[in-house]
């Protein structure tokens, strides 16, 4: 694939960036923060950008948006990474853990952060070459907090042209990248079944109405509207991963609570299943005289939908960096939909799995952890999409 002298210069220059990159990423990852908690990190880019004369202002409580003017008028791009942790312990044995009991960058925000201000560093330095401007976002509350849709609420995105994010991905070869067209990463709504009966002592079941008959049978009926009442061909996961009912085992309990989510690409099929499953807990319950509801808890994402021509734009500038393919659809869900939803652009990933380190762990695992050394070339790719959208557009 054909390079131009500036783009080498910007592949260069992020390559020679890697320690940098390395290093802030240690650095975020040792104190991790969850989401809306993100102080340290968000103070540590204002001084980064700060340092680089980029302006740049809070936003969305404890987001940072950072402002690149180039050298001459034009659209403005914008590029973003999350900052957020998750509530895990970590259990690898490097220099850099986690120094926070019970929580870890196990998901690679910290990487996205650090390839992002590594992406400022360089656009900073060619910034007389580009025809407009760039928008650095990093956001907050990725995990379960929609800081995303904070992020489009307060007008960020109101002058932006085109977004771009990148993902660190442990199921994809180390330093390969990938994107897809149209829907990549499916919707996710999280929903809490409650059952209510009447407990007593598990000796004497008569006497009661236990609620957590009706839970069995409504924990496999849920799988059957997956089997029965939707198209075999239509992509989606219902899962019930926690339950919580009595804490002895002689003890039946007044309430069952059933904790599930809901993925699919398709919003109104997901307002279709969410009706089914309020009849089928209603009815269930009502069998065995207890009282069953659904209830919607946190926040929903809407499905990550990649505009095709963006996509193509994507993968012929990532060929200037190496491998590239089609990313798989996913299951997984991911707030950059909020974006998408608001201006054109492309949601991207960039492996960073390899067998040889042992860095083969999944995501929102204790022992998760990144590649370092192909971390340059989230860096380079975010400098590339935005200077040659800003030169050439997506044509």
């Amino acid at each position: 694939m054909s390079v131009d002298y500036l783009e080498g210069k910007i592949i260069e220059y992020s390559k020679s960036l890697n320690d940098y990159i390395v290093n802030l990423r240690r650095k975020i990852h040792m104190y991790p923060e969850l989401r809306f908690e993100e102080f340290k990190t968000s103070q540590l880019v204002l001084e980064e950008l700060n340092s680089m004369g980029v302006d740049a202002v809070k936003v969305a409580s404890t987001g940072v948006v950072g402002l690149i003017r180039g050298g001459s008028e034009g659209d403005v791009v914008a590029l973003r990474a999350d900052m957020d942790a998750l509530p895990i312990q970590e259990e690898n044995d490097v220099p850099y853990r986690s120094r926070v009991a019970g929580k870890m960058h196990a998901c690679g925000h910290d990487a996205h952060v650090a390839m992002l201000l590594g992406a400022a560093k360089v656009l900073s330095k060619f910034k007389e070459h580009l025809r407009g401007s760039v928008k650095l976002i990093f956001q907050p509350a990725e995990e379960g907090g929609a800081g995303a849709e904070r992020i489009v609420n307060e007008g960020v995105l109101n002058d932006v042209k085109a977004i771009y994010g990148i993902h660190v991905w442990a199921e994809l070869p180390s330093g390969v990248i990938a994107t897809r067209k149209g829907p990549m990463h499916a919707s996710a709504t999280s929903f809490m079944i409650r059952i209510k009966g009447l407990g007593g002592h598990a000796a004497h079941p008569e006497l009661t109405k236990d609620p957590t008959a009706p839970a069995a049978d409504i924990y496999n009926a849920i799988q059957k509207v997956v089997s029965r009442n939707i198209d075999p061909f239509t992509p989606i996961v219902i899962s019930t991963p926690r339950m919580e009912g009595s804490n002895a085992s002689n003890i039946i309990p007044d309430e069952v609570r059933i904790y599930g989510t809901l993925r699919t690409f398709d919003m109104s099929l997901r307002d279709k299943v969410l009706k089914r499953l309020e009849a089928v807990v209603k009815y269930y319950s009502l069998a065995w005289e207890c009282e069953g509801s659904l209830e919607l808890t946190e926040v929903s994402y809407p499905p990550v939908v990649n505009d095709p021509e963006h996509a193509d734009f994507v993968l012929r500038i990532a060929r200037k960096l190496g491998n590239v393919t089609e990313a798989p659809m996913s299951m997984g869900a991911e707030d950059f939909s909020y974006y998408l939803q608001k201006v054109r652009g492309a949601f991207i990933i960039l492996g960073i799995r390899n067998e040889g380190k042992g860095i083969i762990y999944p995501h929102h695992h204790p022992k998760f952890d990144v590649d370092e050394d192909v971390l340059w070339k989230g860096t380079a790719l975010h400098a590339l999409l935005a200077y040659n959208y800003l030169k050439y557009g997506i044509t």
